[in-house]
């Protein structure tokens, strides 16, 4: 039987994000470092949007705010500096895909005419919903600028910076300064195109690296050995025993036990298995933690050097302080562009004379510049209204510290403030904040917990800071095994079993009682 292709309707109901609603979940996942590049992006791309330089920019960047909340209705108004909220929060709809109000997803439809008289439907232009006149009258650009406000040319520190170089490039110089032929240099260059870039080690056989090229296998082995004793000494390996035992070799060491050690018995050095080992090779435990020294100066992942990611810097988004017995919160602004909106563009588009085309242009822009405003000020009451929430629970841990930090999740909170779960996760991911106990990731104050003897919540954090310090306070001699840490945490009210403490202690990357057992 055929199957004709044919045409069909339906009437389905969806929901779909505007871009205002794209862009506001957007910023709630964004560092105030990227918020503060897509600012940069958007004063360059948005010449409505200008950047308030003088003195009094954070005062006429809160006045914005002040009045972008008159027009955005749908957000709560939230409490800076220990001020009350004037208004409850937003319950938002559990089903939504971008954790948005209802309200908020219905903010830009036409309002009801009153009265009760219902006009006939007809194409609202957004545009109309906006008062320029009573919202930004005080706050657009005059037009000039004095000469306080001129910009000046300071010297940019971000032109000094410097790119680390890479293991390939650190390589490649190499190589092309060492006297080889052409074909052995081309052969060289395939070998370290195919270096894992966290370890050094060769991801490919010598006999792919000669099908690549028109290389012969010996000129291919010959490249092999110059790539494996340039800087750093061991890369191109085929794993950590060859790359050790590369780099014992060029340091001299060929002819020590060492080498015997590494390449015979690899796997009982890694397991620590020191007596068992010297019982084989016939010698004493103090020769071969004598030769192990030699090993320890070497490293099994030469590459890993070169793969250090940069360092990301830590800026709070918001700083809570203690005034008398109340905590406040903070934003830290500095830093932040401050916007605001020009006024020339807004002449234009009012001026007679400029061209239809030009009005839309500027119109479109003026829609731009509002819906990054009010979106940047919904992320800023989001995020002060999940921290808000987070202080009151977590009181104990900002006076006294992390040993009494409470178990808490994130439907607690989005139940505290009347959000969605995905709204709060994506607030405190990669958020930091600053507290009277040090500078924090909002997400390590969510953590799970779990009921002791005497019916107190304990935080898995807490237990895991526990089991850490037993471990500290261990006789190296006679560590302590994870059933003896076991039995000490219900000593004081709190079971685990063995395999929980063994977890716990992996992720904190504590080898076990054999592998910290010193031997004499």
């Amino acid at each position: 039987m055929s199957v004709k292709p044919y045409l069909t309707t339906s009437l389905s109901q969806r929901l779909v994000l505007t871009p205002q609603m794209r862009q506001r979940i957007e910023l709630l996942a964004m560092t105030k470092l990227e918020l503060s590049d897509l600012i940069t992006t958007e004063l360059s791309a948005n010449p409505v949007l200008d950047e308030s330089t003088g003195p009094d920019a954070a005062e006429e960047s809160a006045a914005m705010n002040d009045e972008i909340r008159a027009i955005d209705a749908t957000t709560a108004d939230y409490r800076v500096n220990g001020e009350a909220p004037a208004a409850e929060p937003t319950t938002e709809s559990a089903g939504d895909p971008g954790a948005l109000s209802q309200q908020e997803l219905t903010s830009s439809t036409d309002a009801a005419p009153v009265d009760g008289e219902f006009e006939p439907e007809r194409e609202r232009d957004s545009f109309e919903e906006i008062d320029f006149g009573s919202t930004f009258e005080d706050y657009l650009d005059p037009g000039y600028k004095t000469h306080e406000y001129e910009a000046r040319d300071d010297v940019s520190f971000e032109n000094m910076l410097t790119r680390r170089q890479s293991l390939c490039e650190q390589l490649i110089w190499q190589l092309h300064l060492t006297e080889v032929s052409d074909q052995v240099r081309e052969a060289g260059e395939a070998i370290i195109g195919n270096l894992d870039e966290s370890t050094g080690f060769l991801d490919a056989t010598v006999e792919e690296i000669a099908a690549m090229g028109p290389w012969p296998i010996e000129a291919v082995e010959e490249a092999l050995r110059v790539v494996q004793f340039l800087d750093p000494v061991g890369v191109a390996a085929r794993d950590a025993r060859e790359s050790l035992l590369i780099q014992l070799q060029y340091h001299g060491f060929g002819d020590r036990l060492a080498v015997q050690m590494v390449r015979d018995h690899f796997e009982s050095l890694q397991t620590h298995k020191l007596p068992e080992l010297a019982k084989t090779l016939n010698v004493s435990v103090e020769r071969l933690l004598f030769e192990m020294e030699f090993i320890k100066r070497m490293d099994p992942k030469p590459g890993r050097k070169f793969s250090a990611e940069d360092a990301q810097p830590i800026v709070p988004e918001v700083t809570i302080e203690k005034v008398d017995d109340e905590y406040v919160l903070r934003f830290e602004d500095d830093g932040m562009p401050q916007l605001r909106i020009n006024r020339t563009y807004r002449q234009m588009m009012e001026s007679k004379d400029s061209s239809k085309e030009t009005r839309d242009y500027i119109k479109e822009r003026f829609r731009s510049a509002v819906d990054l405003l009010k979106n940047i000020e919904h992320r800023r009451q989001t995020i002060y209204r999940v921290c808000q929430s987070i202080v009151e629970r977590q009181r104990d841990f900002l006076d006294h510290g992390v040993e009494q930090l409470k178990p808490m999740m994130l439907k607690d909170i989005a139940e505290d403030i009347g959000m969605h779960l995905s709204t709060v996760s994506r607030v405190v991911n990669r958020k930091y904040v600053n507290t009277p106990q040090g500078v924090y990731e909002l997400r390590r104050f969510f953590t799970e917990g779990m009921k002791s003897d005497s019916g107190e919540d304990v935080s898995t954090r807490v237990l895991k800071l526990k089991i850490k310090k037993m471990i500290e306070a261990e006789d190296t001699h006679h560590p302590i095994t994870d059933d003896e840490i076991a039995k000490r945490l219900a000593k004081g009210g709190v079971k685990l079993s063995r395999r929980t403490v063994a977890k716990y202690r992996e992720q904190m990357r504590i080898p076990g009682s054999r592998e910290r057992r010193a031997i004499v």
